[in-house]
């Protein structure tokens, strides 16, 4: 089980977590260890560039949105350094990153479960 499990399974249940992630595959989006706050996602609505919490051949990481493949449920997942980590379905995409450091993300707005439910 990695770092970011139990972060995604709390994601997966409801919950907007705040974690700092490790790593440098993100910068300058997200730097090592700064304060990333994630809430459940509705894949359907995300787009290329957002940042998700998703599982990818076995590990959770916060990567971006690189393809989107809608009539296959699906997205394709990449680091910030044009390493494309692979194809993961909409139901292994836990959350996006909403912010970061306190800063709202452009463009997450509205792709939150919680989003246009009254939460």
């Amino acid at each position: 089980m990695g770092a970011l499990d139990a972060v995604a399974a709390r994601v997966a249940g409801g919950a907007t977590v705040e974690f700092r992630p490790s790593g440098s595959s993100m910068v300058p989006l997200i730097r090592s260890r700064q304060l990333v706050t994630a809430a459940p996602a509705d894949p359907s609505k995300l787009e290329l560039g957002d940042i998700v919490l998703a599982r990818v051949a076995g590990t959770v990481y916060p990567h971006l949105v690189s393809s989107l493949d809608p009539a296959r449920k699906r997205v394709q997942i990449s680091n910030n350094r044009g390493r494309v980590n692979g194809w993961t379905g909409h139901d292994r995409v836990f959350g996006i990153c909403v912010a970061v450091d306190g800063i709202p993300r452009a463009g997450a707005a509205g792709k939150s479960l919680a989003a246009g439910h009254g939460s």
